[in-house]
Formats: structure tokens, sequence, C-alpha cells
């Protein structure tokens, strides 16, 4: 655990975070209500501001608790994966686990070790009903419910430099083709087109999914996610993994992006100090760079769009990919009092008016029905509108990719696709090698 408190202290207020909040930040819960002394454990991602909203949830959680108290244990990004998975495969999950729903959290019920909420969400509708619907999706396994959605909505951005744009003169890109033409524009001025933190793969991942999103429409992956043979070999697949291969190979990318770690937010840097002129990424980053970048963001330097078409596409350029929320599931391994501990904070912990207001202030667009009004009077209306317009009118919100999939096919995807970035297999292989995982 970081024992740079003041840092992240001082991020957490910069993004508008209460300093209850921000001070829980290194997982301890604090002294707590706990009526009967019992514990239940909580792991989920650091990093602010995310993790100063996170903990804080719990700190309140804890002072009002009649039921017990919840312990937080943070990680990074991928230590936090391989962490869960090994946690939960020894059967020594914490209580409520944070997680992204989709292909994992089945994975997780088909080897029943996270509890059955359907009867819970049945007693409770009040807690379902306040909650976007299409957050249910991925948190639903053969029609059944084992987590409960929470957090934000999550499309994936094209962020880019308003300042370089002004000073290379030209203009965002409305298609591929001028993603294309504007990479030697920059490169010519010694500008990296894109920021990518390549060596975290889940960052490359997010270029194919939109590509080929873009190129074939949602069923592309559609026939991947439902397990059809050799559904990784379709035409506009290898469009999607040449054109990727193109962009590298044109520079695209700033240089040495395949040691870049978007854990450590030097991706982000990049983008606010003028080093790289865009950068696709998810709708957290908004925060960290109202946090971190200085006044790149409150001077009005940062731009956003949704991905643009591709020319002669089929997909609709509306569709968006990402997170349709995050997800908390209670461990079937955990005790009744653990488990009754969890419950309690779903009911009343989770999504309060507070914390609804607390993602709002770190640029994030909560899954909560209503929050219109709070959205159009935060001083991040332009990108919080901007959000929710994207996620709630996209005809398809596509899961992202190592989310979705099994854990098994994951590994393999998000392996490939760092190879395929490294220009070290050919659109074919990777299409080879990922048919051979498809529905394990």
């Amino acid at each position: 655990m970081e024992n740079h408190l003041s840092r992240r202290t001082l991020l957490a207020l910069a993004a508008g975070i209460p300093a209850s909040a921000a001070l829980a930040a290194c997982g301890s819960s604090g002294p707590g209500g706990g009526g009967d002394g019992a514990t239940a454990t909580y792991w989920h991602l650091s990093g602010q501001p995310q993790e100063g909203v996170r903990t804080g949830a719990v700190e309140r959680f804890n002072e009002s608790s009649s039921k017990g108290r919840i312990e937080v244990t943070t990680f990074e990004n991928d230590a936090y994966k391989t962490k869960i998975k090994t946690a939960i495969g020894a059967g020594k999950a914490p209580t409520v686990i944070w997680g992204w729903g989709g292909g994992t959290l089945r994975s997780y019920v088909e080897a029943d070790q996270v509890d059955d909420l359907t009867p819970w969400f049945e007693e409770h509708p009040e807690v379902k009903d306040r909650l976007f619907p299409s957050s249910f999706g991925a948190a639903t396994v053969d029609g059944r419910i084992y987590a409960m959605p929470f957090e934000n909505v999550e499309p994936i951005v094209l962020f880019y430099n308003k300042k370089l744009f002004d000073d290379v003169g030209v203009e965002p890109p409305q298609s591929w083709g001028d993603i294309m033409d504007l990479v030697p524009r920059f490169n010519e001025e010694g500008i990296a087109p894109f920021s990518l933190g390549g060596q975290s793969r889940w960052t490359n991942m997010m270029w194919l999914e939109f590509l080929f999103d873009r190129i074939g429409g949602p069923e592309v992956f559609q026939a991947v996610f439902d397990g059809e043979k050799n559904a990784w070999s379709h035409p506009a697949a290898i469009d999607a993994l040449t054109k990727v291969q193109d962009l590298i190979k044109a520079d695209g990318f700033i240089k040495g992006f395949s040691s870049i770690t978007a854990d450590s937010n030097a991706d982000q840097a990049l983008l606010y100090t003028g080093k790289a002129a865009m950068m696709l990424h998810g709708s957290w980053s908004y925060g960290l760079q109202q946090a971190e970048g200085g006044d790149f963001v409150s001077s009005g330097g940062l731009g956003f769009m949704n991905f643009p078409p591709v020319e002669g596409g089929k997909g609709d350029p509306g569709n968006t990919v990402g997170n349709p929320a995050q997800y908390l599931s209670i461990s079937s391994k955990a005790s009744s009092e653990q488990k009754k501990i969890a419950k309690d904070f779903f009911a009343n912990g989770v999504l309060t008016d507070q914390e609804v207001e607390e993602w709002i202030a770190t640029g994030g667009v909560p899954i909560v029905k209503g929050s219109e009004k709070l959205l159009a009077e935060s001083e991040n209306a332009e990108f919080l509108e901007f959000v929710y317009d994207v996620a709630s009118n996209a005809k398809t919100f596509g899961q992202s990719w190592d989310q979705a999939l099994s854990p098994t096919a994951a590994e393999t995807l998000l392996d490939n696709i760092a190879r395929l970035f490294q220009l070290s297999v050919s659109p074919q292989e990777f299409t080879d090698n990922l048919n051979e995982v498809i529905g394990k």
C-alpha cells in the first residue's frame, strides 16, 4: 500500500472528493459502528480519484452500520486481476468481490463461488429500480442476477488536445481516413499522434473493439461471444486487424508504447503535457486529467468525441464500447454474518446521494436514474452530458472484450493483442489463435 497519503489526498480533493473519502484511500475503513463486531472484507482497485469515492462510501457505511463493518484492501488494475483470480480459485475470496461482470462473473457462477442475488433483488425492488436497466446485462448469468451493478457507466472516449490541433492547424477526425491523414501531420511537428499505455494490453484492445464495430457492426463480436466456430475469421475482423497494424506501421502511436503502463497514468500525462495529440481511453480518464493535469481541463484544453466511422463500414457510428457499470458480488464462501453485512452495504451504502454527487465531481456518470439535473449543474456538465448522451443513445453498448469473455479466452485475447501491436503476429495468425479458444 502506498504511503503517499498527502499526494493521494490532494488528488482526491482536486477532483472534488470530501476529505473523509480521501483519507480513507489507503484501505483503512475507520473505526466503524459494527454493532456485533463482525467484519466483511472488500477488495477494489486503487488509483485516484475513483479510489477515494469507493473507500469513502465504505467509511460512511462503517460509521452508520449496526450489522458490522467492512475492511478494504486496494490493488492496481493488473495486480487485482491476478490476485482475485488466485483468491477465488483457492476459496479465499473477499466477502465483497469488485468486478466487471460478463465472462469472469460467469466463471465464478459456474464454479459456485458467488451467491445468486436474484431473491435478494426480488425482496428489495427499490434497489434495482433506481439503477439503469442496461447495467444488469453483465450482472446476469442464465437469467439469474449474481452481482450488484454500481458506480459509473464508462464508455471509451477519443480524447484530444485542442491546443495541439490549433497549433498544427487541423480538425478532429471525422473518419478513419482522417485519423490516418492526421498521423503524418503531427509526426512532422514532433508530436505523437496517439498516446497509448500498450504494456497494459487492454488499452490496445479498445482500438479493436471500435474498429470491429465500426467496420462490421456489433454482430462480429457477438458471434465470438456466442461461441460460433471460427467467428474471429469474419472479413470485418481481418480488415480491423489490418487497419490497426497500418496505424502502427505509420507511427501512429507514441514511440515505446509497448513499455508504457496504464496503471502509472503515463499515457494520460502524454496528452495533457502536449507530447501526444490524441488518446483512446475510458471516460474515467477525464477525472484523472482534471486532477493531475493542472489547468488543462479547466482551461478548456481537453477535447472529446465518440470514435469516428470507418468508410464503408456497416456499424452505427453512435455505438460505443466500454463498461456499462462496475459490479459487486458476494462470495459464496463468506460467513452468514459477512453476507448480511454485504447485503446491508448494497442496500444502504452503495450509490447514496452523497456518493452519486462524488462520482459526478470526478467526471463520472453514475448508473442512477434521474441524475440528469445534477449532471447539468456540475462544473463538468459538458463532459458528463456528452457521456450520458453517448451511453443512453447508443443502439449497442459493447462490454469490454476481456470482461465479456471467459478468463481463459480473455487471456489468450490479451496476449495476442499485445503481439498484434508489436507486429509479431499477422491478422490471420491472430484470428487463427483466437478461434482455438472460442467457447473455452
